[in-house]
Protein backbone atom coordinates (compact mmCIF):
# COMPACT_ATOMS: atom_id res chain seq x y z
CA UNK A 1 0.00 0.00 0.00
CA UNK A 2 1.32 3.49 -0.82
CA UNK A 3 1.31 6.07 1.47
CA UNK A 4 -0.41 9.50 0.00
CA UNK A 5 1.07 12.42 -0.81
CA UNK A 6 -0.13 15.45 1.56
CA UNK A 7 -3.99 15.82 2.00
CA UNK A 8 -5.56 18.87 -0.03
CA UNK A 9 -7.47 21.30 2.66
CA UNK A 10 -11.05 21.23 2.99
CA UNK A 11 -12.43 24.18 1.16
CA UNK A 12 -15.21 26.46 3.24
CA UNK A 13 -18.56 25.67 1.95
CA UNK A 14 -21.35 29.01 2.01
CA UNK A 15 -24.27 26.15 2.72
CA UNK A 16 -25.08 22.84 2.94
CA UNK A 17 -25.85 22.76 -0.27
CA UNK A 18 -22.73 23.86 -2.26
CA UNK A 19 -20.46 21.29 0.65
CA UNK A 20 -23.07 18.61 -0.82
CA UNK A 21 -22.46 19.60 -4.69
CA UNK A 22 -18.75 18.99 -3.98
CA UNK A 23 -18.15 15.97 -2.49
CA UNK A 24 -20.91 14.47 -4.88
CA UNK A 25 -17.86 15.12 -7.65
CA UNK A 26 -14.65 14.98 -4.80
CA UNK A 27 -13.17 12.01 -3.72
CA UNK A 28 -12.83 12.29 0.44
CA UNK A 29 -10.01 10.23 0.01
CA UNK A 30 -8.13 13.52 -1.41
CA UNK A 31 -8.96 15.04 1.38
CA UNK A 32 -9.07 13.73 4.61
CA UNK A 33 -6.85 10.17 6.48
CA UNK A 34 -9.54 7.86 6.47
CA UNK A 35 -6.69 5.48 8.39
CA UNK A 36 -7.26 8.11 11.38
CA UNK A 37 -11.28 7.76 11.61
CA UNK A 38 -12.76 6.70 14.50
CA UNK A 39 -16.41 5.02 14.43
CA UNK A 40 -19.46 7.51 15.67
CA UNK A 41 -21.03 5.90 18.10
CA UNK A 42 -24.48 8.16 18.86
CA UNK A 43 -26.32 5.60 21.91
CA UNK A 44 -29.00 8.62 21.84
CA UNK A 45 -30.20 8.63 18.14
CA UNK A 46 -33.76 7.32 17.12
CA UNK A 47 -34.20 5.89 13.74
CA UNK A 48 -36.79 8.01 11.79
CA UNK A 49 -39.96 6.01 11.12
CA UNK A 50 -42.97 7.76 9.00
CA UNK A 51 -46.53 6.15 9.44
CA UNK A 52 -48.15 4.69 6.10
CA UNK A 53 -51.26 3.14 5.72
CA UNK A 54 -50.99 0.17 3.78
CA UNK A 55 -54.15 -1.90 2.75
CA UNK A 56 -54.13 -5.51 2.36
CA UNK A 57 -56.01 -8.61 1.79
CA UNK A 58 -57.59 -9.77 4.97
CA UNK A 59 -56.92 -13.02 4.64
CA UNK A 60 -52.37 -11.77 4.50
CA UNK A 61 -53.08 -9.83 7.39
CA UNK A 62 -54.63 -12.62 9.22
CA UNK A 63 -51.96 -14.92 8.31
CA UNK A 64 -49.16 -12.28 9.34
CA UNK A 65 -50.89 -12.14 12.78
CA UNK A 66 -50.20 -16.12 13.05
CA UNK A 67 -47.16 -16.07 12.35
CA UNK A 68 -46.11 -12.98 14.59
CA UNK A 69 -48.22 -14.51 17.44
CA UNK A 70 -46.03 -17.55 17.15
CA UNK A 71 -42.87 -15.48 17.39
CA UNK A 72 -44.71 -13.91 20.22
CA UNK A 73 -43.75 -10.64 18.31
CA UNK A 74 -46.38 -7.31 17.15
CA UNK A 75 -47.31 -8.01 13.76
CA UNK A 76 -46.36 -4.52 12.49
CA UNK A 77 -42.74 -5.20 13.65
CA UNK A 78 -42.78 -8.92 12.19
CA UNK A 79 -43.68 -7.04 8.32
CA UNK A 80 -40.85 -4.26 9.18
CA UNK A 81 -38.70 -7.56 9.47
CA UNK A 82 -39.68 -9.36 6.32
CA UNK A 83 -39.57 -5.85 4.39
CA UNK A 84 -36.16 -5.16 5.70
CA UNK A 85 -34.88 -8.57 4.78
CA UNK A 86 -36.60 -8.65 1.30
CA UNK A 87 -35.06 -5.32 0.31
CA UNK A 88 -31.41 -6.36 1.52
CA UNK A 89 -31.92 -9.88 -1.16
CA UNK A 90 -33.55 -7.91 -3.72
CA UNK A 91 -30.25 -5.66 -3.58
CA UNK A 92 -28.03 -8.23 -3.47
CA UNK A 93 -29.32 -10.21 -6.68
CA UNK A 94 -29.11 -6.47 -8.15
CA UNK A 95 -25.38 -6.13 -7.26
CA UNK A 96 -24.09 -9.95 -6.94
CA UNK A 97 -23.05 -9.49 -3.32
CA UNK A 98 -24.42 -11.81 -0.56
CA UNK A 99 -27.29 -10.64 1.15
CA UNK A 100 -26.97 -8.54 4.54
CA UNK A 101 -26.46 -11.08 7.41
CA UNK A 102 -27.65 -8.41 10.13
CA UNK A 103 -31.10 -8.30 8.60
CA UNK A 104 -31.30 -12.31 9.16
CA UNK A 105 -33.43 -12.18 12.54
CA UNK A 106 -33.28 -15.44 14.05
CA UNK A 107 -34.31 -14.55 17.19
CA UNK A 108 -38.13 -13.97 16.16
CA UNK A 109 -38.07 -17.89 15.08
CA UNK A 110 -38.66 -18.64 18.54
CA UNK A 111 -41.22 -18.42 21.40
CA UNK A 112 -40.18 -18.53 25.13
CA UNK A 113 -42.57 -19.88 27.70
Amino acid sequence: MTKRSALKPVPSFRSEAEERAFWETHDTADYLDWSRAAVGVFPDLKPSSATISLRLPASLLVELKVLANRRDVPYQSLLKVFLAERIDRERAVESGAPPNKRLQRTTLGTRRR
